[in-house]
C-alpha cells in the first residue's frame, strides 16, 4: 500500500492555494506533468478527486475542501516535530528520564542536575527512583534514557560504565558497644540482631552471596524493603544492619555512625544504557556531566567516628 508523502501534502496546499497548476509546478521547483502525476498519484491513495480542472481554472472537490484543512494540520504537525528534534539537538530544549536506584538518587544526583540545570536551563528532568531490578527494566522498555544502578543488574541488552565502587558498611548507633572498634568482623555482628532488606533488593543479593562464601550465618531479625526504613530502626536501637556506605545519613546531628566490614563487599555503581539504541543528545549531555563530576562527590573512604 503507497503511503502520503510529505510532499504531496505540500503541493495539494500549494495548488489549493493558488488555484493554479501551473504556479503550483513552479513554486514547488517541478515541471507541470511531474507536480500533475503527484497530484494524481494522491488522489489514488486517497480514493477520490481533489480537483476539478478546466484549460483556465482549478478548483477544489467537496471532497478536496473537506481534505485541505487535515493536509494543513498535518504539514503543521510535522514542521512543529522538526522544530523540537531541532531543539533537542542543540539541547535548547527537552527532557531526560534517569532510572536511579534510591541510594545514588538521594546522595549523589542533586549535585549533577545543579550543575546540568545552570548549563542547559531548557532541559527537563524526570528521576524514576527504582529498585535495581526495576530501573533496569525501565532502561530495557525505554521508559528511561539511561540508568544509575548496580553492577549486578548487568543484562545482555544493556552496556554498563562503571562509576564509582560503593562499600559496605555497618550501620550502628553511636552508642552502640561495636562504636569503639575501628572495624567490624562477621563474629563481632552474631550477639546482635541484624536488620535486613528483602531478598528481591540487590544489596540483599550481594550480602546473601558474601556470607554464604564465607559459611556465616548472622541473626537476620527484622526484614524491611527499604534501605531508609534499615536505618530507621537502627536509630530506634532495634538492631544493627549491613548497608552500602552511599546509604549512610550526611546529618552529623544523627544518632547514626557505620564502621568498615573487616570483609570486604564492595557493590559497582554505574550508567546502564541501551546496547542496541542510543540516547538523545540531552541524556548524552548528563551522562557526561555524571562522568565528569561523579569522583568528586562519593565519599569513598570509611572513617571510625
Amino acid at each position: 500500500m503507497h503511503q502520503i508523502e510529505f510532499k504531496d501534502l505540500a503541493i495539494f496546499v500549494r495548488v489549493a492555494e493558488s488555484g493554479n497548476f501551473h504556479e503550483a509546478a513552479e513554486a514547488m521547483h517541478l515541471s507541470q506533468p511531474a507536480l500533475s502525476r503527484r497530484m494524481q498519484r494522491l488522489e489514488s491513495i486517497l480514493g477520490t478527486q481533489l480537483f476539478e480542472r478546466t484549460t483556465r481554472k482549478t478548483w477544489l472537490t467537496s471532497a478536496g475542501r473537506e481534505f485541505l484543512p487535515k493536509a494543513r494540520r498535518m504539514l503543521e504537525d510535522f514542521e512543529v516535530s522538526v522544530l523540537s528534534i531541532k531543539e533537542m539537538a542543540t539541547q535548547q530544549k527537552g527532557k531526560v528520564t534517569i532510572a536511579c536506584i534510591p541510594t545514588a538518587a538521594f546522595y549523589f544526583l542533586p549535585s549533577v542536575i545543579r550543575i546540568f540545570n545552570e548549563r542547559y536551563p531548557g532541559i527537563r528532568i524526570q528521576i524514576l527512583d527504582a529498585s535495581a531490578n526495576e530501573g533496569l527494566e525501565a532502561v530495557i522498555r525505554g521508559d528511561a534514557d539511561f540508568g544509575i544502578n548496580m553492577a549486578i543488574a548487568q543484562h545482555p541488552e544493556v552496556s554498563f560504565t562503571p562509576l564509582v565502587d560503593d562499600p559496605f558498611v555497618v550501620c550502628i548507633r553511636k552508642d552502640h558497644p561495636l562504636a569503639s572498634q575501628s572495624s567490624i568482623s562477621w563474629e563481632d555482628l552474631t550477639p546482635y540482631k541484624l536488620i535486613t532488606v528483602s531478598r528481591a533488593s540487590g544489596n540483599r543479593s550481594l550480602l546473601d552471596s558474601a556470607l554464604v562464601q564465607e559459611g556465616v550465618k548472622l541473626n537476620g531479625f527484622y526484614e524491611v524493603q527499604h534501605l531508609s526504613t534499615s536505618l530507621g530502626l537502627v536509630e530506634m536501637g532495634l538492631g544493627v544492619s549491613v548497608v552500602p556506605h552511599m546509604a549512610m545519613p550526611l546529618n552529623e546531628a544523627s544518632m547514626l555512625t557505620c564502621r568498615p566490614l573487616a570483609h570486604s563487599i564492595m557493590r559497582s555503581i554505574g550508567v546502564v544504557r541501551r546496547s542496541a539504541t542510543g540516547i538523545s543528545p540531552a541524556a548524552e549531555l548528563f551522562v557526561a556531566i555524571l562522568l565528569e563530576v561523579w569522583p568528586y562527590h562519593v565519599k569513598t573512604d570509611v572513617v571510625a567516628g
